[in-house]
């Protein structure tokens, strides 16, 4: 921990009244400290992070983090704060609060002393020390763990190891087995990050455990990779607790045993409760079936107040399984997109038709090298339909469901299904996969199960399927909505577009925004005039969020913290480039001002774009594709009527409210505003 935090990294009296302000005077000291290259740039991705979950813990405990390419070695900044600032727990402020920075590509060790720091967070004497402390140095000498813990009984989890925690006596001569067989539980926890919470959960599970006489067996899955529990302890634990916010890795290693599916912040809040509710599982023999442990998110309601196996909705199931198939699509799409737009820069839409580059290249001929872009574009789209199958499957069933549903995406595109065919293979190779998971077979049978026998039968069903029983049905369905596509005009149009406008700008890059661009591009693999009339609708409004708050921070300057009109500089270059999520710092902060005002923007946007007829072949690129859409001067009039719609009500909304006698954003060093609310 020693090249982690130094006393100049440590401010016993923060200033700052909120979140944003906090972690920018913490983040100056990183700078100071040549930790951080880039102020701006690392505070938007720590506000980014914070947008997927608040950081706040119970206890008075602030841990703003992030990964960040603005991070040039991993750092740990403190302050303590004598107000409290509100991170989002639930028993109110936080007055230890720890700014985590790590790189982009921080290694094993630097994370494992992180995660460290994280578990000691749950050690009363360690935050009692931390408040009472007057001496930087002394401070950050406790953080750095010179002076150790109390409990010598403790035992350490490190980044993607294993935690034990018996209930055995200890002797001279090692450790005397009791005289009965613990209550074993085996648990996995992680979080987006996997720098803070997914530590903590553990060791709150395993202090937990150890008040219960409990034995517990945790798996972090965290930023560092992980180290999969031990089969055996697996097959001999009573109970499986997940505390987790992103998918569990390997997750039908835990089939057939009672199943507690939280959120990660239920581990560290909750984890008697969590226990408890395992020993009350166990005892009414509910066991996990395939469908459960594939069906179960852990994302939930944010502290994991419900288990997931138990309450998740189909409805949140399957976008959970959709979501996840256009997630690994958007690579392909990205690079395959825009190397085809760039062909088409260099050598005109012709170029589509020209002959192989394997057979015809003349290596001085612009016309081969677009010809050779466009080919290697080409062969990247062409794996969009079985990739979006293949991990939709993933997402329900693991991986025993990836090759039926590659396959079945597959023969989607050779019976022309095309988009629409790739979400059903999709759903139904990861539905056979699940159906044959729970036939019962013989043990010697087991360990072929995932490699051949699933693969094999789910195959051969899935390819039925598609060829003989719903492949020409889809693929008439989907005719006839290209046809709906191409015949759109008037009225019809605009109404497309502005649904697709409200869908971009709701969430920003979450399951609706993804949505709308999955249905965008999907129609690129085989476009039609309508098609690319949706895709630059949908490209158009999702430019809308951030040239918005860019704008507002600009003409209006007061009314936004120092944190936002900085943020606000870069959301002009976001904006521009079609990253919509350059909003979401401002829609964190402000939601309930600032999403509708930017939903406006981008439906009046994608409406003018539909209804003016604009076209566009790239799936990506914002005002730098510009050459390749069609209108281009009206296409950029509909994105300059929807920003200024946009920023007009978010100024009226934020204008509305009264504010002190010192103007809101103009409170000094620390960022801060005070304004009442109307």
């Amino acid at each position: 921990m020693s090249e982690l935090i130094t006393a100049e990294l440590v401010d016993l009296d923060l200033s700052a009244t909120t979140k944003d302000a906090a972690a920018r005077s913490l983040a100056e000291r990183m700078v100071a400290a040549h930790r951080v290259t880039d102020l701006d740039g690392f505070l938007a991705d720590v506000a980014a992070r914070e947008a997927q979950m608040p950081t706040g813990l119970d206890g008075g405990i602030g841990i703003p983090h992030c990964r960040s390419e603005h991070v040039n070695a991993p750092t740990l900044a403190f302050g303590r704060s004598g107000a409290g600032i509100d991170f989002g727990a639930a028993d109110g402020p936080a007055d230890l609060i720890f700014l985590i920075a790590a790189p982009a590509g921080a290694d094993d060790d630097h994370l494992t002393i992180l995660s460290g720091l994280a578990r000691r967070l749950m050690d009363p004497e360690f935050t009692a020390a931390l408040r009472a402390g007057t001496d930087p140095r002394a401070v950050a000498a406790l953080i750095r763990g010179e002076e150790p813990p109390e409990e010598p009984e403790q035992v350490q989890v490190e980044t993607g190891k294993q935690e034990q925690v018996g209930t055995g006596k200890e002797t001279a001569g090692g450790t005397e087995a009791t005289e009965s067989v613990p209550f074993r539980i085996v648990a996995v926890t992680s979080c987006p990050t996997g720098i803070a919470h997914t530590y903590m959960a553990a060791e709150s599970l395993a202090a937990a455990g150890r008040a219960a006489g409990v034995e517990v067996t945790v798996e972090t899955q965290g930023s560092g990779g992980f180290k999969k529990l031990d089969p055996a302890v697996v097959a001999a634990a009573d109970a499986v607790i997940w505390a987790h916010d992103v998918e569990v890795r390997e997750k039908a290693r835990f089939r057939g045993k009672p199943l507690v599916d939280v959120g990660v912040k239920a581990g560290i809040n909750r984890p008697a409760e969590l226990i408890a509710e395992a020993r009350r599982k166990a005892e009414r023999g509910e066991i996990a079936t395939a469908t459960d442990t594939d069906k179960a998110s852990g994302s939930g309601d944010g502290d994991g107040s419900g288990s997931g196996a138990d309450h998740a909705h189909f409805g949140i199931r399957l976008r959970t399984y959709l979501m996840s198939g256009v997630s690994y699509m958007v690579p392909f799409v990205a690079a395959g997109g825009l190397l085809i737009a760039l062909s088409f820069a260099i050598g005109g839409y012709e170029i589509a038709s020209a002959k192989s580059v394997a057979d015809h290249f003349v290596w001085g001929e612009a016309d081969s090298w677009a010809a050779l872009l466009n080919q290697i574009g080409s062969a990247a789209f062409g794996f969009l339909v079985p990739v979006l199958a293949g991990y939709i499957a993933y997402g329900m069933a693991d991986r025993p469901a990836l090759v039926p549903g590659f396959v079945g995406g597959a023969i989607a595109l050779t019976v022309n299904a095309g988009f629409l065919g790739g979400l059903v293979a999709g759903l139904l190779a990861g539905a056979v996969v699940m159906a044959v998971q729970r036939v019962p077979v013989h043990a010697t049978l087991r360990g072929i199960m995932p490699v051949l026998v699933i693969p094999l039968i789910a195959s051969a069903v899935v390819g039925f399927l598609m060829f003989i029983v719903v492949g020409k049905p889809i693929a008439s369905l989907q005719n006839a909505l290209t046809d709906w596509l191409n015949g759109l005009s008037g009225s019809n149009a605009v109404i497309l577009g502005v649904v697709l406008g409200l869908m971009m700008c709701f969430d920003m890059g979450g399951p609706l925004n993804k949505v709308a661009y999955a249905f965008a591009v999907g129609g690129l693999a085989d476009p039609t005039p309508g098609s690319l009339k949706v895709m630059a609708a949908v490209m158009a409004a999702g430019m809308v969020p951030p040239l918005a708050m860019a704008l507002a921070t600009t003409v209006r300057r007061r009314l936004f913290t120092k944190t936002e009109r900085e943020n606000g500089r870069a959301a002009w270059v976001l904006g521009a480039s079609f990253i919509t999520e350059g909003a979401i710092p401002f829609a964190a902060a402000d939601p309930l001002r600032v999403i509708p005002s930017v939903m406006a923007g981008g439906a009046v946007t994608g409406a003018l774009s539909m209804a003016f007829g604009a076209t566009l072949r790239a799936p990506h690129g914002g005002v730098f594709v510009v050459p390749l859409i069609g209108e281009p001067f009206l296409y950029l009039l509909a994105i300059a009527a929807g920003t200024l719609v946009a920023t007009a009500l978010v100024v009226l909304l934020k204008g509305a409210r009264r504010t002190a006698p010192k103007a809101a954003g103009d409170a000094g060093a620390d960022g801060s505003r005070v304004t009442v609310a109307a």
